[in-house]
């Protein structure tokens, strides 16, 4: 197949799942997300040819019509709706979380435009919701009524080259025959999995509050007096366990669980699954490991596998949050291979 891939992508959000699609050369045409800072932060990193800032819900599926109008080439649909209606981390009332509605919102535009591919990724917990009414059966019934084969898994991150122990459900579909989905090129017999090392050593030192003044997106959280002792009291790869008791928090008196918070990453080892408060040092193993400070904006976005170039909009938190949701490019590109793979074997005169 020669010509070039038309991505979509709905809950766009900063923009992982496109850079990764366009790094193995498909074109971004179409991006859509509520969030404004995410909006902003798509939209001057991949210019699509349409960006629509609102809910999806508020929206009619004939919005795509001028660029059915004017498209040649094979389409991939891209949903990957957010995902802590599903999430281990979220502890409120699921059942009754709107979001949990945003993938049939994301079917009614695969019904009535039937592009030649679907991708979805999300959490695990999404595949957990089994019963005949839960999100992602009803769409994989709507997939199958509509002409496409699909397959679906739990994937890690680490075995496309992600410095980072993440997992996320991916599933893609196509009208042309079975797909598959990603193969491994990191693990046993294959490239070594990516470490902390491999994506911010190189990166300029920070003090806690400090801002690279040639990388904004470089900025460190400030810490207090008594989090800045604790920071200096965790050595690399340590956590609480090492701090003299006069640090320890009353909750962790007694109390062996969540022993990643406060922790410094390794070095020599994939970080932990970045959440939409990656830049915390309370919120998990995210201190840097051997500067005196939770890791940056930069440095969060880099274990995440986006370009250095990249450049992330809104405040220092909003931009934690966009990092943490996104699909990590690497792993795009390995979905994106994959589909391309499949597109060569499955048109005919495909090349």
């Amino acid at each position: 197949m020669t010509e070039t891939f038309k991505v979509f992508d709905f809950f766009s959000g900063a923009g992982g799942t496109s850079q990764g699609l366009a790094d193995v050369g498909m074109e971004i045409v179409f991006g859509l997300d509520f969030d404004r800072d995410s909006a902003k932060t798509f939209m001057q990193n991949m210019r699509p040819r349409m960006f629509i800032e609102d809910d999806i819900q508020k929206l009619s599926v004939e919005i795509l019509k001028p660029l059915f109008d004017d498209l040649s080439g094979p389409v991939v649909f891209s949903g990957c709706a957010p995902c802590q209606p599903f999430s281990k981390q979220n502890r409120s009332s699921r059942a009754k979380d709107p979001r949990r509605n945003l993938l049939g919102e994301f079917a009614r535009f695969v019904e009535r435009w039937k592009p030649d591919f679907v991708v979805v990724e999300n959490v695990p917990g999404l595949q957990r919701i089994r019963t005949p009414n839960g999100p992602l059966e009803r769409f994989r019934r709507t997939l199958t009524r509509e002409g496409y084969s699909h397959v679906v898994d739990v994937l890690p991150a680490l075995w496309f080259g992600v410095p980072q122990v993440r997992e996320r459900l991916i599933l893609i579909a196509s009208r042309k025959g079975i797909p598959t989905l990603p193969t491994p090129t990191h693990g046993e017999g294959l490239l070594p999995f990516a470490s902390v090392s491999d994506a911010i050593r190189d990166l300029p030192p920070l003090a806690a509050g400090e801002i690279d003044p040639d990388d904004g997106d470089h900025h460190a959280a400030c810490l207090s007096p008594t989090n800045l002792a604790r920071i200096r009291a965790t050595p690399v790869g340590g956590g609480r366990e090492f701090w003299p008791k006069k640090l320890w928090l009353d909750c962790h008196r007694g109390h062996r669980g969540h022993s990643d918070v406060y922790g410094r990453l390794s070095w020599d080892r994939p970080a932990a699954s970045l959440t939409t408060r990656c830049i915390s040092l309370s919120n998990g193993r995210f201190g840097h490991p051997e500067q005196h400070r939770a890791i940056s904006a930069r440095e969060a976005a880099c274990l995440q596998t986006f370009p250095k170039t990249y450049r992330f909009f809104g405040s220092l938190e909003s931009r934690a949050r966009q990092i943490g949701n996104a699909v990590p490019p690497k792993m795009a590109q390995a979905i994106g291979k994959a589909i391309s793979r499949h597109a060569i074997d499955g048109y005919p005169g495909g090349s």
